[in-house]
């Protein structure tokens, strides 16, 4: 990333202070984000810096990593195939487009089969033989016409139509006596604000199919853990024709993805 040589009291600051993306210049992927160098302007963010690169510091530590490689986080996408006779998802459409890095972080990126229980083993798996720090699941909520982040999944599996393995629970707990709810532990606000030139919003249901349980599962099994995890759901795609319901570009959707993903890394 090139270097500002210079810049006026409310001047221009690289995006490392965790800012949201503003303004790109060029092709070069650069990101600024406007800040006042006040006093107490520079003792936020220096404070916030602070905080980000200790978070980051002990998942190097984790990984084995050395301390000054400020560039090693890595983040696992997921998507889904097709499912419910659909041809396409436009998660995996969306997961083609994404960049291979966002912000220095490097992005591992997968798609996953729309199965109970498959689709959790394979993210898991993933996770930990990459040693990822953040792991972020996109899914497809038709009707919707946000992009949402979820912030909670919940201790039931109630399908309303089969897997793509053909199973259809009822009123299942995801983890036997597991508790009734997890928290997203992705900063979801900060996401939708990233997302400030697209439509989002936090969803506060992930619904009860496949999506609810690899949120859910996810979160129980990186419990006290350095490893953060969350879902975000997009909304149909024009290609799907679906006339009667919201659809989007799927050019704004991997923009939007692509901006949230920035909101994950800077946190």
């Amino acid at each position: 990333m090139a270097a500002t040589s210079s810049f006026a009291l409310t001047g221009w600051l690289p995006n490392t202070w965790g800012s949201f993306p503003t303004e790109r210049e060029g092709e070069e992927e650069l990101w600024w984000a406007p800040l006042a160098l006040t006093r107490a302007g520079w003792k936020h963010h220096l404070h916030a810096a602070g905080e980000r690169e200790g978070r980051r510091a002990k998942r190097r530590a984790r990984r084995g990593c050395d301390f000054w490689n400020t560039g090693s986080m890595k983040i696992l996408v997921t998507a889904f195939d097709a499912f419910g006779g659909e041809s396409i998802n436009p998660t995996e459409q969306a997961l083609e487009q994404l960049p291979e890095e966002v912000g220095g972080a490097e992005l591992v990126k997968a798609v996953i089969p729309t199965k109970f229980g498959e689709s959790l083993r394979r993210v898991i798996a993933l996770a930990e033989e990459s040693s990822v720090d953040a792991i972020v699941c996109m899914g497809q909520a038709g009707g919707r016409a946000h992009i949402t982040p979820e912030r909670v999944a919940i201790n039931v599996m109630d399908a309303e139509i089969p897997d793509n393995a053909g199973y259809q629970p009822v009123d299942v707990p995801v983890v036997e006596g597991g508790p009734a709810a997890y928290f997203s532990t992705l900063p979801v606000k900060e996401m939708v604000a990233a997302m400030d030139d697209c439509p989002a919003r936090v969803s506060n249901t992930a619904g009860t199919f496949v999506c609810n349980q690899l949120l859910y599962g996810l979160l129980h099994h990186f419990a006290g853990t350095e490893v953060r995890a969350g879902f975000v759901h997009v909304p149909y795609i024009q290609e799907q024709n679906k006339a009667d319901k919201p659809m989007m570009a799927l050019t704004e959707i991997v923009e939007g993805i692509t901006r949230a993903l920035w909101a994950v890394q800077a946190s």
